[in-house]
């Protein structure tokens, strides 16, 4: 539920009283508690209509609140698809949207195997090429496809047990990519 229908209904106004002392049109609250992101003058005005801050008002469904459990089942669905570039992706990211669990963790989670598979399919690309670096008569193809997957696979379980601890992610980026 939107912070702002939270706050409306326990102030018990109408959307068309927010809209009249706010000053901003109904159809736009209605927008607002539909899912469309709440900023600039907009947020102030409302804001102060409701006589909250705006950080209150713009709370994302924060992790307190979050089904751990389902996070967990997120981060590990990757595992079965690790040898199938972008099945390790999509299946997460299929489960979170069926699952309407949008937060940071659950993006973190999704960009950790795209940023992964980036770099794995790089190193499987790249590899034909070491061996003519290094001359060396082994071929490594085989080998750095087997250690990026074990990488992977060590990654989602570390995260997962992390989850379970801590509730958080152990191994993440500083940066999202979805």
């Amino acid at each position: 539920m939107p912070e702002l229908i939270k706050y409306r209904e326990k102030l018990n106004i109408t959307q068309e009283e927010l809209a009249e002392k706010s000053g901003i049109s109904v159809r736009t609250i209605q927008r607002i508690e539909a899912g469309a992101k709440l900023k600039g003058h907009t947020l102030n005005a409302i804001a102060k209509a409701l006589q909250i801050s705006k950080e209150e008002l713009i709370k994302e469904k924060s992790e307190e609140t979050s089904n751990y459990k389902l996070m967990k089942l997120i981060n590990i669905s990757s595992l079965p698809f690790v040898v199938v570039p972008f099945l390790n992706i999509f299946v997460p990211v299929a489960i979170i949207y069926a699952k309407k669990e949008y937060n940071s963790l659950t993006k973190q989670i999704v960009s950790i195997q795209i940023m992964w598979t980036i770099i794995s399919g790089f190193l499987f690309l790249l590899s034909p090429f070491f061996n003519r670096i290094f001359t060396s008569e082994i071929r490594l193809v085989l080998p750095v496809l087997i250690v990026s997957v074990l990488v992977n696979i060590i990654i989602i379980l570390v995260n997962t047990i992390a989850l379970d601890k801590n509730k958080k992610l152990r191994i993440k980026l500083k940066f999202s990519l979805i």
